[in-house]
């Protein structure tokens, strides 16, 4: 069953009553001139056990104690968003799964040959992705992306990921001025958020599958909490990179993160994939991947379980 993303951008109470997680607005909640039935009536329940992703964007959001337990507990993954309304934080759940010392273990177990040939595998994943995607918005030539891709190495030790990037996002949006970095022009608002969401979706899969999303098997950042995270979620990015080219097309004004463009952001973990040769919402997906990735650890499996666009 796909899990409910549920974004929360104007004041807010959140509570827990009954296994659901109470939402009422503050001005109702406040005003002494309504009758108590209607105030009743205006709050909406939702079930925990269907929430994956809660964003948290405005400061006047109150949230108890009792609510963030249960969600977590339901292996929620809780962002919360600055002042900019980008997402600047994470929370997950300490523990996801019932054998989770052992699958640890088995993380941390893992030789150095076999984190190379599972980047190797992501990377190839990530390129043959972006090159379905370019090809699809743009037209553009992809034969030498292909050959990146068949090419990519134990570990990728020449790069290609690299080499691969430079050339795709030259290409997909042709917008003067545009580079992809996180602090540079639009439309790199809308994928940084896009890719905080996907970060969210993977991380929470992670924890789930019982792994430790701080430790990768390729990125190594001594200050970066979800290194794992951010390996295992390089092949899903082409799925945002081809929303974002799509809101592009659309002609709508993307140079601020309205609550509008947000809406359709938070489609993320709903976007179609194909996985194993059959068709699955991109959370589901992940589920997947992170599964086969556990496996991979464990010795069953020697490859991970890859969408492909």
């Amino acid at each position: 069953m796909i899990k409910k993303t549920l974004y929360f951008g104007n004041p807010v109470y959140l509570s827990l009553k009954n296994a659901q997680l109470v939402i009422k607005l503050p001005e109702i909640v406040k005003s002494t001139a309504l009758p108590e039935d209607f105030k009743q009536k205006s709050e909406i329940n939702k079930p925990i056990e269907d929430i994956g992703v809660v964003v948290l964007d405005n400061k006047q959001i109150t949230i108890t104690s009792g609510a963030l337990e249960a969600l977590l507990e339901n292996n929620c993954a809780i962002i919360t968003c600055d002042s900019k309304s980008m997402p600047v934080g994470l929370m997950l759940p300490l523990y996801g799964n019932t054998t989770q010392n052992e699958r640890f273990r088995q993380q941390l177990d893992a030789s150095l040959p076999l984190m190379k040939q599972l980047w190797q595998q992501t990377i190839k994943a990530k390129i043959e992705n972006q090159a379905v995607v370019l090809n699809e918005c743009t037209g553009e030539e992809i034969k030498c992306m292909k050959i990146w891709a068949a090419d990519v190495k134990s570990g990728d030790s020449d790069n290609l990921e690299a080499r691969a990037a430079a050339y795709y996002w030259k290409n997909l949006f042709k917008i003067e001025g545009f580079t992809r970095d996180r602090e540079g022009i639009p439309p790199n608002n809308l994928l940084n958020y896009g890719y905080a969401i996907l970060r969210a979706v993977v991380a929470r899969s992670l924890v789930v599958s019982g792994l430790l999303p701080t430790l990768g098997i390729h990125h190594h950042n001594r200050y970066n909490a979800y290194c794992l995270a951010d390996d295992i979620m390089e092949p899903y990015r082409p799925y945002v990179d081809k929303l974002v080219y799509s809101i592009i097309r659309k002609g709508c004004n993307y140079t601020d993160l309205t609550k509008d463009l947000k809406a359709q952001l938070l489609t993320i973990p709903t976007l179609e994939t194909n996985i194993s040769g059959k068709r699955s919402p991109l959370m589901v997906a992940v589920s997947q991947t992170t599964a086969s990735l556990y496996k991979c650890f464990d010795g069953e499996l020697r490859r991970i379980s890859y969408p492909k666009m």
